[in-house]
């Protein structure tokens, strides 16, 4: 009980900073928005093709890959404000008292969290009046996996922002890892479409099969081995994410 109060409190201060300035949640999701409205259209006369007949709805295709890229860069990207708070002292203040060094990181990933799924909602909506349309249960289980990925992302970027101390680290190690997931993932077009030697390549990104599995969801198919494989890739990144994220935390916080 006192691990969560702690962590409320570190979310609440969090939250709190966040809703004082938001122009970084504003700004994080305005890639996606733009993708909606002026990538989506273009998608319509190739439906056929990506979907290989599963759906007619080019939307489904689509916005799945948007929300997994929003849980994926909206978080990547954190550590750069626990970097600015490190050089202001918040870090050795928390040093001093007594909370859990869990709860350090557990308050700010929860509100990195919270900020991804009102982001992905406000996605979401934006994308229904174009012609997305999806089962309720599977849109739910989307969003717990953008919340899952958002906690995986956030975890590890403030482990590395811990590690570096620097932005003049971090920002090009974190480019570098992000295009390469970005372009294997099949988030803006699905890899089945490529040729075989792509497709191969991108069987090593776990994000591909998250992906897939978002897409099967947004399809209504709970229970497709796409779907099952994408909530079991997302669960072991999550566990490793959070595992890492919580022991650099105890190193770098003791």
């Amino acid at each position: 009980m006192t691990v969560l109060r702690e962590t409320w409190i570190v979310f609440h201060r969090s939250m709190r900073l966040t809703l004082r300035n938001p122009m970084w949640a504003i700004l994080m999701l305005s890639q996606p928005l733009m993708y909606l409205f002026l990538f989506g259209p273009l998608l319509k006369p190739i439906t056929a093709q990506i979907s290989q007949g599963a759906t007619t709805n080019a939307y489904q295709v689509f916005i799945p890959g948007l929300i997994v890229q929003l849980g994926m860069f909206g978080a990547m990207f954190v550590g750069f404000g626990l970097i600015a708070e490190y050089r202001a002292g918040v870090i050795e203040a928390d040093r001093v008292t007594p909370a859990s060094r869990i709860s350090l990181m557990a308050g700010r990933v929860l509100r990195d969290v919270v900020v991804l799924v009102v982001q992905t909602l406000v996605l979401l909506i934006a994308a229904v009046p174009l012609g997305l349309r999806a089962p309720w249960g599977g849109v739910l289980l989307s969003l717990v996996i953008v919340a899952l990925l958002g906690a995986t992302f956030a975890s590890l970027s403030y482990s590395v922002a811990l590690i570096t101390k620097s932005e003049d680290a971090l920002a090009p190690l974190l480019n570098g890892i992000a295009m390469p997931l970005l372009l294997l993932s099949g988030i803006l077009l699905p890899m089945q479409i490529g040729p075989e030697w792509l497709q191969r390549l991108s069987d090593i990104s776990p994000l591909k099969h998250v992906v897939n599995g978002v897409r099967a969801l947004f399809r209504g198919d709970i229970s497709n081995s796409s779907s099952l494989w994408g909530l079991f890739w997302v669960v072991l990144l999550t566990i490793i994410g959070l595992t890492v994220g919580a022991r650099t935390f105890r190193k770098e916080s003791a």
